[in-house]
């Protein structure tokens, strides 16, 4: 006969104190949401919103998402080669009555970065933000245009 330790049937009862504890396991990422780790308020980092870019033959269509800001939010600028694009919001709300006051306020912040390909037309970029879409029309440049291969035979 051997002794074999008594498991109680609650979940996380007495899971800490037990010898069959493993801080490890338990902790690992693997166990736990993966989302709720990596949201803004446990890590510090802002949220980038999500980036679609499609090339056509005559420029690169970027869409950048960015539901609930007006287009008075946004700071596009170009520099060293590089489209950067930020959105700031934030909004407060009070309400003050007889017996108490009500104060909520949100803050949302954003940042992207690209690196522009050399056959873009800088001075010939457009923007457009509508129904929660910043969206960028980049032209590229004739002379620089991508073109075709060719095929090279081999002696």
């Amino acid at each position: 006969m051997s002794l074999v330790r008594f498991k109680r049937k609650r979940p996380f009862g007495d899971l800490v104190r037990s010898d069959f504890f493993d801080a490890d396991d338990f902790f690992d990422p693997r166990f736990w949401d993966d989302d709720f780790e990596k949201t803004r308020f446990w890590t510090g980092k802002t949220v980038a919103p999500a980036l679609n870019i499609k090339e056509t033959e005559d420029d690169f269509q970027i869409e950048l998402a960015a539901p609930g800001f007006s287009k008075n939010d946004f700071e596009v600028t170009i520099e060293n080669g590089c489209l950067n694009v930020s959105g700031k919001k934030s909004t407060s709300e009070e309400e003050k009555e007889e017996n108490y006051t009500r104060r909520e306020f949100s803050y949302n912040a954003f940042q992207r970065a690209l690196q522009l390909p050399e056959n873009v037309k800088e001075e010939e970029i457009k923007a457009h933000y509508e129904d929660g879409i910043l969206s960028f029309k980049l032209a590229k440049n004739e002379a620089l245009k991508k073109q075709k291969a060719k095929v090279i035979e081999i002696d």
